[in-house]
Protein backbone atom coordinates (compact mmCIF):
# COMPACT_ATOMS: atom_id res chain seq x y z
CA UNK A 1 0.00 0.00 0.00
CA UNK A 2 1.57 3.20 -0.71
CA UNK A 3 -1.59 5.32 -2.04
CA UNK A 4 -4.61 5.48 -0.25
CA UNK A 5 -8.51 6.60 -1.49
CA UNK A 6 -10.88 7.02 1.58
CA UNK A 7 -14.40 7.46 0.04
CA UNK A 8 -16.14 9.27 3.07
CA UNK A 9 -13.32 10.96 4.84
CA UNK A 10 -14.88 13.66 6.47
CA UNK A 11 -17.43 11.73 7.95
CA UNK A 12 -17.57 10.27 11.59
CA UNK A 13 -15.59 6.88 10.92
CA UNK A 14 -14.02 7.90 7.51
CA UNK A 15 -11.85 10.83 9.37
CA UNK A 16 -10.93 8.90 12.14
CA UNK A 17 -9.35 6.37 9.75
CA UNK A 18 -7.74 9.42 8.16
CA UNK A 19 -6.18 10.58 11.10
CA UNK A 20 -5.07 7.57 12.45
CA UNK A 21 -3.36 6.41 8.83
CA UNK A 22 -1.62 9.19 8.83
CA UNK A 23 -0.11 8.97 12.20
CA UNK A 24 0.91 5.06 12.13
CA UNK A 25 1.68 5.74 8.26
CA UNK A 26 3.67 9.09 7.43
CA UNK A 27 5.20 8.38 4.43
CA UNK A 28 2.01 7.18 2.41
CA UNK A 29 -0.38 9.04 -0.01
CA UNK A 30 -3.85 9.43 1.36
CA UNK A 31 -6.61 11.24 -0.99
CA UNK A 32 -10.03 12.07 1.00
CA UNK A 33 -13.46 11.94 -1.01
CA UNK A 34 -16.17 13.22 0.38
CA UNK A 35 -19.64 14.87 -1.20
CA UNK A 36 -20.20 17.44 2.23
CA UNK A 37 -23.23 16.52 2.77
CA UNK A 38 -24.97 17.14 6.24
CA UNK A 39 -22.91 14.93 8.08
CA UNK A 40 -19.62 15.28 6.20
CA UNK A 41 -17.31 18.10 7.49
CA UNK A 42 -14.35 18.96 6.53
CA UNK A 43 -13.59 20.79 9.94
CA UNK A 44 -12.82 17.60 11.07
CA UNK A 45 -9.94 16.91 8.71
CA UNK A 46 -8.02 20.15 9.89
CA UNK A 47 -5.14 18.59 11.18
CA UNK A 48 -5.25 15.77 8.12
CA UNK A 49 -5.31 18.74 5.69
CA UNK A 50 -2.17 19.89 7.00
CA UNK A 51 0.15 17.01 6.31
CA UNK A 52 2.27 17.11 3.38
CA UNK A 53 0.59 13.83 2.50
CA UNK A 54 -3.32 14.34 2.67
CA UNK A 55 -5.33 15.39 -0.29
CA UNK A 56 -8.86 16.49 -0.24
CA UNK A 57 -11.05 15.98 -3.19
CA UNK A 58 -14.71 17.33 -3.11
CA UNK A 59 -17.16 15.36 -4.94
CA UNK A 60 -19.35 12.25 -5.10
CA UNK A 61 -18.91 8.70 -5.38
CA UNK A 62 -21.72 8.19 -7.68
CA UNK A 63 -19.30 10.70 -10.33
CA UNK A 64 -17.74 7.53 -12.06
CA UNK A 65 -15.51 9.97 -14.14
CA UNK A 66 -14.40 11.54 -10.97
CA UNK A 67 -13.48 8.40 -9.26
CA UNK A 68 -11.78 7.15 -12.39
CA UNK A 69 -9.73 9.71 -13.02
CA UNK A 70 -8.71 10.00 -8.94
CA UNK A 71 -7.34 6.42 -9.44
CA UNK A 72 -4.92 7.16 -12.48
CA UNK A 73 -3.71 10.59 -11.15
CA UNK A 74 -3.34 9.90 -7.93
CA UNK A 75 -1.94 5.95 -8.72
CA UNK A 76 -4.36 4.58 -5.78
CA UNK A 77 -3.42 0.78 -5.18
CA UNK A 78 -5.57 0.96 -2.49
CA UNK A 79 -9.72 2.16 -1.76
CA UNK A 80 -11.18 2.28 1.79
CA UNK A 81 -14.93 2.86 1.31
CA UNK A 82 -16.50 4.69 3.96
CA UNK A 83 -18.97 6.61 2.36
CA UNK A 84 -22.43 5.88 3.24
CA UNK A 85 -25.92 7.36 4.53
CA UNK A 86 -25.62 5.98 8.20
CA UNK A 87 -28.59 7.03 10.21
CA UNK A 88 -31.43 4.69 10.38
CA UNK A 89 -34.25 7.81 11.52
CA UNK A 90 -33.44 9.67 8.07
CA UNK A 91 -33.71 6.07 6.17
CA UNK A 92 -36.98 5.34 7.67
CA UNK A 93 -38.37 8.76 6.74
CA UNK A 94 -36.20 9.14 3.20
CA UNK A 95 -34.60 6.09 2.09
CA UNK A 96 -34.03 7.71 -1.51
CA UNK A 97 -30.48 8.70 -0.20
CA UNK A 98 -30.01 5.96 0.69
CA UNK A 99 -30.17 3.79 -1.96
CA UNK A 100 -28.81 5.93 -4.30
CA UNK A 101 -25.47 6.56 -2.09
CA UNK A 102 -25.39 3.22 -0.47
CA UNK A 103 -26.24 1.16 -3.32
CA UNK A 104 -25.68 3.08 -6.49
CA UNK A 105 -22.38 4.93 -5.09
CA UNK A 106 -20.83 1.28 -4.38
CA UNK A 107 -21.68 0.08 -7.70
CA UNK A 108 -19.76 3.77 -9.41
CA UNK A 109 -16.61 3.25 -7.21
CA UNK A 110 -16.78 -0.71 -8.11
CA UNK A 111 -17.14 0.03 -12.06
CA UNK A 112 -14.24 2.21 -11.48
CA UNK A 113 -11.55 0.52 -10.11
CA UNK A 114 -12.24 -2.63 -12.45
CA UNK A 115 -12.03 -0.54 -15.38
CA UNK A 116 -8.41 1.15 -13.96
CA UNK A 117 -6.53 -1.70 -12.09
CA UNK A 118 -8.28 -4.55 -14.30
CA UNK A 119 -9.51 -4.06 -17.46
CA UNK A 120 -7.37 -1.47 -18.88
CA UNK A 121 -3.72 -3.40 -17.92
CA UNK A 122 -5.60 -6.34 -19.58
CA UNK A 123 -6.54 -5.08 -22.37
CA UNK A 124 -2.21 -4.17 -22.93
CA UNK A 125 -1.80 -8.03 -22.16
CA UNK A 126 -0.61 -6.75 -18.82
CA UNK A 127 -1.62 -8.76 -15.57
CA UNK A 128 -4.05 -6.52 -13.48
CA UNK A 129 -2.71 -3.87 -11.55
CA UNK A 130 -1.85 -4.81 -7.86
CA UNK A 131 -4.86 -3.37 -5.99
CA UNK A 132 -7.15 -3.55 -2.88
CA UNK A 133 -10.64 -2.61 -2.17
CA UNK A 134 -11.75 -2.31 1.34
CA UNK A 135 -15.60 -1.96 1.99
CA UNK A 136 -16.86 -1.04 5.25
CA UNK A 137 -20.13 -2.18 6.77
CA UNK A 138 -22.37 -2.99 9.03
CA UNK A 139 -23.36 -5.23 11.62
CA UNK A 140 -26.91 -4.38 10.93
CA UNK A 141 -26.89 -6.12 7.95
CA UNK A 142 -27.75 -9.61 9.72
CA UNK A 143 -30.83 -8.22 11.41
CA UNK A 144 -31.95 -8.55 15.09
CA UNK A 145 -30.94 -10.91 17.40
CA UNK A 146 -32.84 -12.00 20.64
CA UNK A 147 -31.68 -11.58 24.48
CA UNK A 148 -30.10 -14.95 24.30
CA UNK A 149 -29.20 -15.28 20.75
CA UNK A 150 -25.46 -16.23 19.73
CA UNK A 151 -23.98 -13.16 18.28
CA UNK A 152 -23.44 -12.62 14.71
CA UNK A 153 -20.43 -14.09 12.99
CA UNK A 154 -19.04 -13.84 9.44
CA UNK A 155 -21.75 -16.76 8.22
CA UNK A 156 -24.36 -15.39 9.94
CA UNK A 157 -27.59 -14.89 7.05
CA UNK A 158 -28.38 -11.55 6.34
CA UNK A 159 -31.47 -10.15 7.40
CA UNK A 160 -31.63 -6.52 7.30
CA UNK A 161 -34.75 -4.84 8.90
CA UNK A 162 -34.41 -1.11 7.85
CA UNK A 163 -33.90 0.66 4.22
CA UNK A 164 -30.36 1.80 5.51
CA UNK A 165 -29.54 -2.18 6.28
CA UNK A 166 -31.14 -3.17 3.57
CA UNK A 167 -28.71 -0.51 1.32
CA UNK A 168 -25.88 -1.88 3.11
CA UNK A 169 -26.27 -5.48 2.55
CA UNK A 170 -26.86 -4.78 -1.37
CA UNK A 171 -23.41 -2.80 -1.90
CA UNK A 172 -22.10 -6.16 0.44
CA UNK A 173 -23.30 -8.22 -2.09
CA UNK A 174 -22.34 -5.60 -5.14
CA UNK A 175 -18.65 -6.36 -3.36
CA UNK A 176 -18.68 -10.05 -3.00
CA UNK A 177 -19.98 -10.34 -6.84
CA UNK A 178 -17.19 -8.36 -8.21
CA UNK A 179 -14.66 -10.28 -6.75
CA UNK A 180 -16.52 -13.78 -7.48
CA UNK A 181 -17.33 -12.26 -11.02
CA UNK A 182 -14.23 -10.18 -12.19
CA UNK A 183 -11.63 -10.82 -9.55
CA UNK A 184 -11.48 -7.62 -7.86
CA UNK A 185 -9.27 -7.92 -4.83
CA UNK A 186 -11.53 -6.93 -2.12
CA UNK A 187 -12.25 -7.31 1.69
CA UNK A 188 -15.36 -6.51 3.63
CA UNK A 189 -15.45 -5.45 7.40
CA UNK A 190 -18.62 -5.37 9.33
CA UNK A 191 -18.51 -3.34 12.39
CA UNK A 192 -20.65 -2.93 15.31
CA UNK A 193 -21.61 0.81 16.59
CA UNK A 194 -18.74 2.74 16.33
CA UNK A 195 -18.34 6.04 19.29
CA UNK A 196 -15.55 8.27 20.10
CA UNK A 197 -14.36 12.51 18.39
CA UNK A 198 -16.28 13.73 15.96
CA UNK A 199 -19.55 12.00 15.86
CA UNK A 200 -22.05 13.71 14.31
CA UNK A 201 -24.75 15.04 16.90
CA UNK A 202 -27.54 13.37 15.39
CA UNK A 203 -26.21 9.90 17.12
CA UNK A 204 -27.43 8.46 20.51
CA UNK A 205 -23.96 9.06 22.19
CA UNK A 206 -23.30 12.65 21.08
CA UNK A 207 -26.51 13.50 21.08
CA UNK A 208 -26.75 12.80 25.12
CA UNK A 209 -23.58 14.51 25.79
CA UNK A 210 -24.71 17.90 23.71
CA UNK A 211 -28.08 17.89 25.12
CA UNK A 212 -26.52 17.56 28.61
CA UNK A 213 -24.43 20.75 27.89
CA UNK A 214 -27.74 22.46 26.86
CA UNK A 215 -29.96 21.21 29.56
CA UNK A 216 -31.89 19.52 26.40
CA UNK A 217 -33.91 16.51 26.97
CA UNK A 218 -32.31 13.15 26.23
CA UNK A 219 -34.30 11.29 23.81
CA UNK A 220 -34.62 7.67 24.69
CA UNK A 221 -36.42 5.23 22.51
CA UNK A 222 -39.29 2.78 23.92
CA UNK A 223 -38.20 1.52 27.40
CA UNK A 224 -34.44 2.23 26.52
CA UNK A 225 -33.70 -1.69 26.64
CA UNK A 226 -32.18 -2.24 23.13
CA UNK A 227 -28.55 -3.77 23.15
CA UNK A 228 -25.86 -2.85 21.20
CA UNK A 229 -22.04 -3.99 21.07
CA UNK A 230 -20.08 -0.50 20.83
CA UNK A 231 -16.55 -0.11 19.43
CA UNK A 232 -13.99 2.90 20.41
CA UNK A 233 -13.56 4.05 16.51
CA UNK A 234 -10.01 4.23 16.83
CA UNK A 235 -9.92 0.59 17.60
CA UNK A 236 -12.20 -0.01 14.52
CA UNK A 237 -9.25 2.07 12.45
CA UNK A 238 -7.02 -0.76 13.67
CA UNK A 239 -9.60 -3.37 13.05
CA UNK A 240 -9.13 -2.26 9.13
CA UNK A 241 -5.29 -1.76 9.18
CA UNK A 242 -4.96 -4.84 9.88
CA UNK A 243 -7.23 -6.83 7.83
CA UNK A 244 -5.66 -4.17 4.58
CA UNK A 245 -2.06 -5.73 5.69
CA UNK A 246 -3.24 -9.62 6.61
CA UNK A 247 -6.83 -9.97 5.41
CA UNK A 248 -7.34 -12.47 2.78
CA UNK A 249 -8.82 -11.23 -0.64
CA UNK A 250 -12.23 -12.24 -0.72
CA UNK A 251 -13.15 -12.48 2.97
CA UNK A 252 -15.36 -10.74 5.53
CA UNK A 253 -14.01 -9.69 8.59
CA UNK A 254 -16.19 -8.92 11.79
CA UNK A 255 -14.81 -6.32 14.16
CA UNK A 256 -16.15 -5.76 17.11
CA UNK A 257 -15.45 -4.13 20.41
CA UNK A 258 -16.58 -6.74 22.67
CA UNK A 259 -18.88 -4.09 24.60
CA UNK A 260 -22.74 -5.27 25.08
CA UNK A 261 -24.43 -2.23 26.78
CA UNK A 262 -28.31 -1.54 26.54
CA UNK A 263 -29.26 2.25 25.71
CA UNK A 264 -30.17 3.45 28.44
CA UNK A 265 -27.23 2.36 30.58
CA UNK A 266 -25.13 4.04 28.22
CA UNK A 267 -27.54 7.35 28.85
CA UNK A 268 -26.78 6.95 32.60
CA UNK A 269 -23.57 6.51 32.54
CA UNK A 270 -23.28 9.22 30.38
CA UNK A 271 -25.44 11.35 32.61
CA UNK A 272 -22.88 10.18 35.52
CA UNK A 273 -19.64 11.42 33.70
CA UNK A 274 -20.95 14.50 32.72
CA UNK A 275 -22.11 15.02 36.82
CA UNK A 276 -18.42 14.20 37.79
CA UNK A 277 -16.73 16.24 35.08
CA UNK A 278 -18.56 19.54 36.21
CA UNK A 279 -18.23 18.22 39.97
CA UNK A 280 -14.12 17.90 39.34
CA UNK A 281 -13.37 21.07 36.87
CA UNK A 282 -15.86 23.83 38.74
CA UNK A 283 -14.99 25.81 35.14
CA UNK A 284 -16.86 24.46 33.24
CA UNK A 285 -19.69 25.82 34.79
CA UNK A 286 -18.67 29.10 32.79
CA UNK A 287 -17.95 27.63 29.79
CA UNK A 288 -21.28 25.51 29.80
CA UNK A 289 -23.58 27.65 31.82
CA UNK A 290 -26.66 25.95 30.40
CA UNK A 291 -26.18 22.84 31.57
CA UNK A 292 -28.02 23.16 34.93
CA UNK A 293 -29.19 19.84 35.69
CA UNK A 294 -25.22 18.69 35.35
CA UNK A 295 -23.79 21.13 37.15
CA UNK A 296 -26.12 20.31 39.95
CA UNK A 297 -24.94 16.88 39.71
CA UNK A 298 -28.44 15.73 38.30
CA UNK A 299 -27.77 14.81 34.74
CA UNK A 300 -30.60 11.83 35.00
CA UNK A 301 -33.28 14.22 35.49
CA UNK A 302 -33.45 15.21 31.74
CA UNK A 303 -34.04 11.12 30.73
CA UNK A 304 -37.41 11.53 28.46
CA UNK A 305 -39.20 8.40 27.11
CA UNK A 306 -40.41 8.55 23.79
CA UNK A 307 -41.94 6.42 21.07
CA UNK A 308 -40.00 3.69 19.88
CA UNK A 309 -38.66 3.75 16.49
CA UNK A 310 -40.82 1.98 13.47
CA UNK A 311 -39.03 -1.45 13.04
CA UNK A 312 -35.99 -0.89 16.13
CA UNK A 313 -34.10 -4.00 15.78
CA UNK A 314 -33.64 -5.56 19.56
CA UNK A 315 -29.83 -6.22 19.82
CA UNK A 316 -26.83 -6.33 17.85
CA UNK A 317 -23.79 -8.39 19.10
CA UNK A 318 -20.33 -8.90 17.25
CA UNK A 319 -18.49 -11.93 17.45
CA UNK A 320 -15.33 -11.17 16.00
CA UNK A 321 -13.35 -14.66 16.63
CA UNK A 322 -12.38 -14.57 13.39
CA UNK A 323 -10.87 -11.19 13.10
CA UNK A 324 -9.17 -11.91 16.80
CA UNK A 325 -7.82 -15.66 15.10
CA UNK A 326 -6.50 -14.66 11.70
CA UNK A 327 -5.67 -10.98 12.39
CA UNK A 328 -4.47 -10.94 15.80
CA UNK A 329 -7.43 -8.13 16.38
CA UNK A 330 -8.24 -7.29 19.93
CA UNK A 331 -10.10 -3.58 20.91
CA UNK A 332 -7.82 -1.66 23.31
CA UNK A 333 -10.43 0.52 24.69
CA UNK A 334 -13.00 -0.74 26.80
CA UNK A 335 -16.39 0.78 26.82
CA UNK A 336 -15.64 2.61 30.05
CA UNK A 337 -12.11 3.82 28.97
CA UNK A 338 -13.25 5.22 25.31
CA UNK A 339 -16.36 6.67 26.95
CA UNK A 340 -14.32 8.71 29.35
CA UNK A 341 -12.25 9.70 26.48
CA UNK A 342 -15.46 10.39 24.30
CA UNK A 343 -17.23 12.93 26.79
CA UNK A 344 -13.69 14.64 27.29
CA UNK A 345 -13.32 14.83 23.69
CA UNK A 346 -16.80 16.97 23.36
CA UNK A 347 -16.07 19.08 26.63
CA UNK A 348 -12.96 20.05 24.71
CA UNK A 349 -14.01 20.71 21.19
CA UNK A 350 -17.10 22.96 21.69
CA UNK A 351 -16.54 24.98 18.54
CA UNK A 352 -16.73 21.45 16.53
CA UNK A 353 -20.19 20.45 17.57
CA UNK A 354 -21.64 24.01 18.19
CA UNK A 355 -20.76 24.73 14.37
CA UNK A 356 -22.77 21.48 13.62
CA UNK A 357 -25.78 22.56 15.66
CA UNK A 358 -25.96 26.13 14.34
CA UNK A 359 -25.46 24.94 10.92
CA UNK A 360 -22.56 27.57 10.16
CA UNK A 361 -20.59 24.55 9.29
CA UNK A 362 -21.70 24.32 5.48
Amino acid sequence: MQNILVTGGAGFIGVNFVHYWLKTHPEQRVVVLDALTYAGNRNSLAEAERHPHCTFVHGDICNTALVTQLLKEHRIDTLVHFAAESHVDRSITGPDAFIETNIIGTYSLLKAAKQVWIDEPGAEGKEPLPHRFHHVSTDEVYGTLGPTDPAFTENTQYAPNSPYSASKAASDHLVRAYHHTYGLQVTTSNCSNNYGPFHFPEKLIPLIITNILQNKALPVYGDGKQIRDWLYVEDHARGIELVLQKGKVGENYNIGGHNEWQNIDIVKLVCTLMNQAFAEDPALAGQFGQARAAIEGQAESLITYVQDRAGHDRRYAIDATKTRNELGYEPQETFETGIKKTVDWYLHNKAWWQQILDGSYQ
